[in-house]
């Protein structure tokens, strides 16, 4: 059952924020919609945003300005949060970068975490198949992005889930997870500590073991303060190259990793997905 908890007009559409029962994570999960004026009368597409370490459904429907530009070009927004919350959910305590508010958009495989944390399976089935039931969506007509935690987890997601995803791109994405110290802590507590199966969740792993058929948007502050020790973008530009992957870097002069920077290059993200979704 779809509980709606709050509800606004913006740009002709409406942005309403939601809570459910979550099958794949067993508590309470919450996401926002923009649902365009064209919602109203028609099914539309869906562009599925995933937000960053500490960011719940709230950061990217309030700071990124996305319906503006959504509303242009009648697309659905949703932006589910970060991962499982509730007193009874492991991962409430003081680290910032791991547990509550830091899914990483794994399945967890190792206690206490596999219980709760099944973002891959909510991200990739559970909340569609919500959206589908409660929206005026078109099922097969759904692209994918996000910013640095988010970034990595739409980069996973559109690579591994390809035929899922019509177009995939990331601001400041964590693009080499297994890598990096925020990545690591986060796989070998969810994940284990066979550093191989981390791979399926590693997007510099992936591109050069599956490949991918389209071009992939990334936008990258060159002040981003997480550029070299934990995003590693030269990484994902040497996995592409290896692969013979289109990529579209652009490194942005003077940016840093927050939402200023998100904001200020949404509608450049939008409007390539919206070419996608049509």
């Amino acid at each position: 059952m779809l509980n709606t908890m709050s509800s606004h007009k913006a740009f002709e559409g409406r942005v309403g924020f939601y809570s459910h029962e979550s099958k794949s994570n067993q508590c309470l999960m919450k996401f926002s919609i923009f649902a365009p004026k064209e919602a109203e009368t028609r099914p539309v597409p869906v562009l599925y945003w995933l937000s960053g370490l500490t960011c719940t459904e709230e950061n990217f429907t309030i700071k990124a300005n996305a319906q503006r530009f959504a509303a242009e070009h009648g697309v659905m927004l949703v932006a589910p949060d970060t991962s499982p919350r509730g007193e009874q959910v492991p991962g409430k305590g003081p680290d910032w970068d791991f547990g509550q508010g830091a899914g990483f958009y794994v399945n967890a495989t190792e206690e206490p975490w596999k219980k709760n944390y099944q973002m891959y399976d909510y991200v990739v089935h559970e909340l569609p198949q919500v959206i589908q039931k409660n929206f005026k969506v078109i099922p097969d007509c759904q692209s994918i992005f996000g910013h640095s935690m988010g970034g990595h987890g739409a980069l996973v997601i559109g690579i591994r889930e390809s035929k899922k995803y019509r177009s995939v791109s990331a601001f400041a994405p964590i693009t080499n997870p297994a890598a990096v110290a925020w990545g690591e802590k986060a796989f070998r507590n969810y994940l284990g500590n066979d550093v191989s199966s981390w791979e399926s969740y590693d997007a510099c792993c992936l591109v050069k073991s599956l490949g991918y058929d389209r071009t992939i948007l990334v936008d990258q502050g060159t002040e981003d303060q997480f550029l070299q020790t934990s995003l590693k973008p030269q990484n994902f530009e040497e996995a592409c190259r290896e692969a013979k992957v289109r990529l579209e870097m652009r490194y942005q002069k003077g940016y840093d990793h927050s939402y200023y920077f998100i904001s200020t290059f949404i509608e450049d993200h939008i409007k390539f997905h919206a070419k996608f979704l049509k």
